[in-house]
């Protein structure tokens, strides 16, 4: 997504050297696109983390390219934000198109190398589209709150902080105004999100740390 602020941290790259320490064989050993989901609720760091993966795993020569589910909203972020607060029920899975990210994988793991998807700008607050080549990349990372229900995946991330670890981070962020009516967007979040835990294949605990769950 353009417009979107990372702020990456020693924890996260931590972290992201762990993880990459226990999927470094799989990755190596497994035939054609590797495809790995990083997710969790707002502010968790489920970008940085992201981010933090690919940068290490191209350290090994392993190249990466990162799905941004922000990039996946049906509605641009302003425009998004509007609709919450018209009818707060509109919060959930249900404003991504979840179903257009799997195609999207699914065809490059078919062999497609070229793809069209959507590209959100932030500060435009517009959804544009671009077209990606994606022939090189071994490893395909999608990182967003929702993208443990992806369906092409070998691997499933979960960071394990919720609303209240997150406050400092959301705050440098700074995407949204930090009021009672987020608190209420957040654990609407947290009670969707947070069911996901159990699917996952590695999580990030509160202190950083990744490990199996299998």
């Amino acid at each position: 997504m353009r417009g979107d602020i990372l702020v990456i941290d020693e924890n996260h790259h931590r972290a992201a050297k762990q993880i990459t320490d226990l999927l470094f064989d799989q990755i190596q050993n497994h035939n054609g696109k590797f495809v790995i989901t990083v997710a969790g609720e707002s502010g968790a760091g489920k970008s940085e983390i992201a981010a933090s993966i690919a940068e290490k795993l191209e350290v090994q020569n392993i190249t990466c390219f990162i799905f941004c589910q922000d990039d996946y909203f049906k509605l641009p972020p302003k425009t998004n934000a509007r609709q919450r607060e018209k009818d707060i029920r509109w919060v959930g899975a249900q404003e991504v198109r979840i179903d257009l990210l799997d195609q999207n994988i699914a065809e490059i793991i078919a062999g497609k190398t070229l793809i069209s998807k959507p590209l959100v700008d932030f500060d435009a607050d517009r959804i544009t589209e671009e077209i990606v080549d994606l022939l090189q990349y071994k490893v395909l990372i999608a990182e967003g709150t929702y993208t443990t229900l992806l369906k092409n995946v070998n691997c499933r991330i979960f960071i394990d902080r919720n609303r209240f670890d997150t406050i400092e981070s959301r705050k440098k962020r700074a995407r949204e105004k930090q009021d009672e009516f987020l608190e209420q967007i957040l654990t609407i979040e947290h009670e969707i999100i947070s069911r996901h835990k159990e699917m996952a294949d590695i999580i990030v605990s509160k202190e950083w740390n990744a490990y199996n769950t299998k």
